[in-house]
């Protein structure tokens, strides 16, 4: 009997015995599906990983030699487009039933089945599949609003971050980026970049508070050789390697003062000099600065050269700390789990509120981090 209003998907059957392989995949095509047979749990491992989003149901055995069917079943889960997974055995128990759905089975069911019931089970499974990429799609268009290259936020404040960046990208001009320490400036500086005419140019980033202050003036602006004992090769300095994208100096207000006055000259002169030699040498970068310090203060103490800050504070970016736009955490969270599923090749959805933890949902409705470890 065939399913109303039926579905059509891409059915992968998984099975060591051939005669159940050969029903299956007569009864599913007779239905419309298009259907892949695996003999072994291993050819079904190495076809799901080949052919990543391709099967919209997976229909394994349970007790298969070499690779089971619980192996199967996994590995399905723990794709970024996860399949959804129906388990068939003739050896059932409630134990194993239970696990299965835990790890993410869609339906558990015993042999022998009748047709009707397999189409039926299949049909409803391709609808869930179905609404899941649907819900999968409007989350990435959502994602979409709130994104801007690897930040996420949906705060006022951030959404503000947004439209500065991609509003002066394009501009030549000086940027200094503030914030606290972990607010995501050096991600503000790569967008910059990458939203930038020097796109395709290097973007070098220099921490200059690890930097040594007897090193900073050659890390920046390079040395010839033998400018100083151990100089035994000339090297090219940090504005020079930015040539043609973009140079972010991280933790600027770290800087010794000698080197402020030379770092002044280049962002006047657009050259350098290298320390030992006699010739400048002309570089084209975009300079793009981040401190989380008060560089007024600064200024006002003496530590800090006004003519230089003024120079670097063209365009201010100011980054607020997560407390202060607690409504991004959620994205934040999601972000971490899409992450961390394709590197653990896990398919955890989002994490439940505990009320003894006060932890928060996740936008996305799904299956909880506790139910699918």
């Amino acid at each position: 009997m065939a399913v109303a209003n039926a579905l059509p998907g891409r059915v992968l059957i998984v099975d060591d015995e051939v005669g159940m392989r050969e029903f299956l995949a007569v009864c599913l095509g007779r239905a419309g599906h298009e259907v892949t047979a695996a003999k072994s749990g291993a050819d079904a491992l190495r076809l799901l990983s080949e052919e990543e989003g391709r099967y919209d149901v997976v229909i394994t055995d349970l007790t298969m030699p070499g690779v089971p069917g619980m192996e199967v079943l996994r590995h399905a889960c723990a794709l970024p487009s996860a399949p959804q997974v129906i388990m068939v055995t003739a050896y059932a128990t409630t134990d194993t039933a239970v696990e299965a759905m835990k790890i993410g089975a869609y339906d558990y069911l015993i042999k022998p089945f009748k047709v009707d019931e397999i189409q039926v089970v299949v049909q409803r499974a391709l609808e869930r599949r179905a609404l899941s990429t649907e819900n999968r799609r409007l989350r990435d268009e959502l994602k979409g609003v709130h994104t801007l290259d690897r930040m996420v936020g949906r705060s006022e404040a951030m959404q503000k971050v947004f439209e500065l960046v991609r509003r002066v990208a394009a501009t030549r001009t000086n940027i200094l980026i503030r914030g606290e320490s972990g607010t995501g400036k050096e991600l503000v500086a790569r967008a910059l970049h990458k939203l930038s005419e020097r796109a395709e140019g290097p973007f070098v980033p220099v921490n200059c508070g690890a930097i040594p202050e007897q090193l900073m003036e050659s890390e920046l602006f390079g040395h010839v050789k033998g400018a100083f004992t151990g100089a035994a090769a000339g090297r090219r300095g940090m504005f020079e390697v930015a040539q043609g994208g973009t140079l972010f100096l991280d933790e600027i207000g770290e800087i010794d003062p000698a080197t402020q006055v030379k770092l002044l000259r280049v962002l006047q002169e657009r050259a350098i000099r290298p320390v030992g030699g006699n010739e400048e040498v002309e570089v084209d970068c975009r300079v793009v600065a981040a401190t989380n310090r008060d560089l007024e203060a600064a200024v006002e103490a003496g530590e800090f050269r006004q003519d230089l800050y003024f120079r670097l504070d063209v365009v201010r970016i100011v980054l607020p700390p997560l407390r202060h736009r607690s409504e991004d955490i959620p994205l934040l969270v999601e972000r971490f789990f899409d992450r961390f599923n394709r590197e653990m090749k896990r398919n955890l959805e989002g994490v439940s509120p505990e009320p003894s933890t006060g932890c928060w949902p996740t936008t996305t409705p799904g299956t909880s981090a506790s139910s699918r470890t």
